[in-house]
């Protein structure tokens, strides 16, 4: 497969395409927590897989070519977040013009457990990018020590370090998040229509990711 792909094989990267595609999206949602941005990373990813495709090892024993794959995925991100500060940046600088409420983030709020991927999200990027990025390999994509070395390009006892480092970080932030009892029932006082057990539950997966 890995030969097949260096040589430049149409069917093969239809393979890697119909294979792989989900795991890269799901990736890139968790670096960046848009959808859309998230389409874009997938899709850039797999021309760059194209672009790179001699530079993967040919060795078929280095197993299925995902580790490379989100590797890739994980720089694209880099350079699509750049990119938004830069903008972002830009736009700061411009009049900001009156907007009219938009309640459209009121209604997404409300399908696909969106506040508890947003807690999950807000936690992570209380991290530094580095931890981020090796955190979202080992807890969703599922790449092992050696795996995450190769789709990030560093050594696997770097990885170990970054990992135990941020799974610190995520237990400081669970913790800091019910510091006293006073903070955290105020905490989870609930807003007009919010059951109480709402905010318990956001907060739930940096939980069980900081165990």
């Amino acid at each position: 497969m890995r030969a097949r792909l260096r040589a430049g094989d149409y069917d093969a990267f239809e393979e890697l395409f119909n294979e792989h595609l989900r795991s890269v999206y799901h990736h890139a949602y968790r670096l960046t927590g848009n959808r859309a941005t998230a389409e874009d990373v997938a899709s850039v990813t797999f021309l760059e897989a194209w672009r790179l495709r001699e530079r993967l090892d040919a060795d078929d024993d280095a197993g299925p070519p995902r580790a490379w794959l989100l590797g890739i995925a994980t720089n694209v991100a880099r350079n699509v977040r750049r990119s938004a500060r830069r903008y972002g940046d830009v736009l700061a600088r411009l009049p900001k013009p009156e907007v009219a409420p938009d309640h459209s983030e009121e209604v997404v709020a409300r399908i696909d457990d969106r506040e508890r991927l947003a807690a999950s999200l807000a936690a992570l990027k209380r991290l530094r990018r580095p931890e981020r990025e090796v955190l979202t390999l080992y807890v969703w994509s599922e790449l092992d020590y050696a795996q995450i070395a190769e789709a990030l390009g560093i050594p696997v006892g770097t990885v170990r370090s970054r990992l135990s480092r941020a799974r610190r970080k995520l237990a400081r932030i669970v913790t800091d998040r019910a510091a006293t009892p006073s903070e955290r029932n105020r905490e989870l006082e609930p807003r007009p229509g919010q059951l109480k057990s709402d905010r318990a539950t956001a907060v739930r997966p940096a939980q069980e990711i900081a165990r």
